[in-house]
């Protein structure tokens, strides 16, 4: 089927340039419409005889999404990477696969770049290679063919319909029913608290499980790069950062969120990552009466994310001293909750940490337990 409808696509990109573009007397609105309706036509008479799969696959090729169509439908693939036209490759259940299908040519892997872009409010240039989006259910992650020395590669991370739940996760044998007293017990007594892991442990479906045990009345001010965290109830709001590469309209960070947050009357503050600056704004926040707030990091381990986070405060004020910082961190955080992946790939709760005192090397971490 792959070979017959990339043949008939050959045969209708070859009529295609053969159309006349000098319609001098039509509008652009005109023009735009005949040439349409000419590709039709031809699109038409080439895919009539053919089998039903084939004119499928010719018109997703043409219209749509190409080879993604098959894994974006598939709620079970996480994540789809698109390395070239012909290198695509899906993450399910925690594990790369090597999509079969792939774009007809680089002219239709362009055009679906194209639209993809335009449906996600984003694209980019020579200037600015790189750009962030939401797309449909997906975080968009795009990088231009200046950075990659060959095809535009982009990734598009699928956002979960249906929030997690810790419920689910048990289910799924993610942690234990006693680790799930524990996750209830650091709620109900407002505990602050990081979730860190690696790209891919599952950090925010874990951040959207905590976010679930929460009361309907209790007001959640949410801060995140892209939307991907769902709000708890309806007396919740999001804030999201605002980068524009053109430069025409000012960049709105973390930083600034964090700050026009506690304005907010937040009872908690959710940061969907740590990544930069505001990890000092983050912390003090905690630390003067939000109590009960909580965001992911990215760190293996929870002695590497209290390092990781020393450093970010850093960021943030250069001018303090070390054991400063680890002052700050001690009195803003409770405990650390650790992702991970088990040899399998799959994911799996590594342990939560304690915070339990600040000591002359560092911060003293004690495994939890209630």
């Amino acid at each position: 089927m792959m070979t017959a409808a990339k043949k008939v696509y050959d045969l209708i990109q070859e009529d295609i340039q053969k159309m006349p573009l000098n319609e001098f007397l039509l509008s652009p609105d005109e023009a735009n419409n005949l040439r349409s309706q000419k590709v039709e036509q031809i699109l038409t008479r080439h895919t009539q005889n053919m089998e039903s799969d084939v004119q499928r696959r010719v018109r997703v090729e043409m219209e749509s999404w190409g080879p993604l169509c098959e894994p974006m439908a598939d709620e079970s693939i996480t994540e789809i990477i698109v390395n070239s036209p012909t290198s695509i490759w899906i993450e399910k259940e925690g594990r790369l696969h090597r999509h079969p299908d792939s774009f007809f040519s680089e002219l239709s892997f362009r055009n679906c770049l194209d639209r993809i872009c335009h449906e996600a409010k984003t694209h980019i240039t020579t200037e600015y290679p790189c750009a962030d989006g939401s797309f449909q259910d997906f975080r968009l992650s795009l990088i231009g063919a200046d950075l990659t020395n060959s095809s535009a590669h982009f990734s598009l991370r699928r956002h979960p319909k249906n929030p997690w739940t810790f419920l689910k996760l048990a289910e799924r044998e993610w942690c234990s029913q006693k680790d799930l007293h524990l996750f209830q017990q650091i709620m109900e007594q407002r505990k602050n608290f990081l979730v860190v892991g690696a790209t891919g442990s599952g950090k925010t479906s874990v951040l959207n499980s905590f976010l679930n045990l929460l009361p309907e009345n209790e007001r959640v001010v949410v801060i995140e790069d892209t939307s991907e965290i769902a709000l708890p109830n309806k007396a919740s709001m999001k804030l999201l950062t605002r980068e524009d590469p053109q430069g025409v309209l000012p960049n709105v960070d973390q930083t600034q969120l964090v700050k026009r947050s506690l304005r907010l009357r937040p009872d908690r503050i959710v940061m969907g990552e740590v990544r930069g600056s505001e990890a000092k704004d983050f912390l003090m926040a905690l630390a003067t009466g939000h109590a009960g707030s909580f965001g992911t990091l990215h760190a293996q381990d929870a002695g590497q994310a209290l390092i990781r986070l020393e450093m970010l405060i850093q960021m943030g004020a250069p001018q303090w001293s070390l054991s400063a910082i680890r002052r700050l961190i001690q009195l803003s955080l409770d405990y650390v909750i650790v992702t991970g992946k088990d040899k399998s790939g799959k994911r799996c709760f590594k342990g939560a940490y304690r915070l339990c005192s600040l000591e002359e090397n560092g911060i003293l971490l004690e495994p939890a337990e209630f």
